[in-house]
């Protein structure tokens, strides 16, 4: 894995750069302070957080699959 670029030399894991990222909730979640996940385009992928967590981990999606998935739910398959 040495010099493949996005990728943490150390874990293997992939980084992302989120710096000005602007997160979005559902209009589901609700004002009620509950669990709820955010949402954030970067570059071009998707970045899924946890709004009660927003420094910790992430998941970051491309685009494409994001935006299946989304369809997919929204069509509810």
């Amino acid at each position: 894995m040495e010099g493949l670029p996005g990728l943490d030399q150390e874990s293997g894991r992939g980084t992302m750069d989120v710096t000005g990222t602007v997160w979005r909730k559902s209009s589901y979640s609700g004002s009620n302070g509950g669990a709820c996940i955010e949402v954030g385009t970067a570059d071009l992928a998707v970045a899924v957080r946890d709004s009660r967590d927003p420094d910790g981990p992430l998941l970051s999606f491309a685009a494409e699959i994001w935006t299946t998935f989304a369809e997919r739910v929204k069509a509810d398959v």
